[in-house]
């Protein structure tokens, strides 16, 4: 049996390279590379020389992704849905975590006046 993805991150890295990837999430580079193109809510950043740099985020993100498709047998309009659906209650949350910080802050700003 081989080691999981997640256990052969390394903690201390906050970049890898597409081949890095590639290997973690046991898929082909060029995989990847469509799913740029299929999923708006996977993009890389690119390095001065253009080279994909992937964070941590985003390897999770691949795989979600993986395991929608393969395991779960998720078409790519459907993984496309499940993503869309749970950046829309994350949103709803992060509105009322913005208006809590606001408040804090505006409370903050009383103390100094």
């Amino acid at each position: 049996m081989g080691t999981s993805p997640r256990r052969k991150v390394s903690s201390d890295r906050l970049f890898y390279k597409i081949g890095e990837i590639s290997e973690l999430a046991e898929l082909e580079a060029y995989v990847l590379r469509y799913w740029e193109t299929e999923f708006p809510f996977l993009k890389p950043r690119k390095n001065k020389t253009g080279q994909r740099v992937y964070t941590r985020k985003d390897l999770e993100i691949v795989l979600q992704i993986k395991d929608l498709l393969y395991k779960e047998k998720y078409t790519i309009a459907g993984v496309r849905k499940k993503f869309g659906e749970s950046t829309v209650n994350k949103n709803t949350v992060s509105m009322q975590t913005i208006q809590d910080i606001r408040k804090k802050l505006k409370d903050i700003l009383d103390i100094f006046k």
